[in-house]
């Protein structure tokens, strides 16, 4: 694989993109982990699914689009809410089966209006909630 010549290269070589789109390890249903962390402060903000589509919708774009297995389709992040994403960067781990997108998030990433989808903390032998909602999802998704 493309991605294993990394491992002895120094900082700042290169490898071909369409060499490695070629040989990404998409699973069964054609999806890759993606998790977005916002660019600037590092914040975990979500993590979400993309297809091969997605992944190149989001390269030309600027925009972050995923595939939505709950509703089979591609889903714009911020079609419904208005708070989207903007691709700042992408990264690859090391066996190019989880992406990593460094983004610009407008508004919460989290379907509940929070800031970020983990809010759910084990302290002990409780899970503790480390955040309010930023908006209420009825006010984010006018229902």
């Amino acid at each position: 694989m493309i991605l294993k010549q990394s491992e002895g290269l120094p900082q700042g070589a290169s490898l071909a993109w369409a060499e490695l789109l070629a040989e990404l390890p998409f699973d069964s249903q054609g999806l890759l982990p993606a998790i977005a962390q916002q660019y600037d402060s590092k914040e975990v903000l979500m993590m979400a699914w993309m297809n091969r589509e997605a992944l190149e919708e989001t390269l030309t774009q600027g925009q972050v689009c995923y595939w939505s297995r709950s509703r089979n389709r591609l889903w714009r992040k911020g079609e419904s809410s208005g708070q989207v994403q903007r691709l700042k960067e992408l990264r690859l781990d090391c066996d190019g089966d989880t992406l990593l997108l460094l983004v610009d998030q407008h508004g919460p990433a989290c379907h509940t209006g929070r800031r970020s989808c983990f809010y759910n903390a084990l302290q002990g032998d409780r899970v503790v909630i480390t955040s309010d909602p930023l908006i209420s999802p009825q006010q984010l998704y006018g229902k």
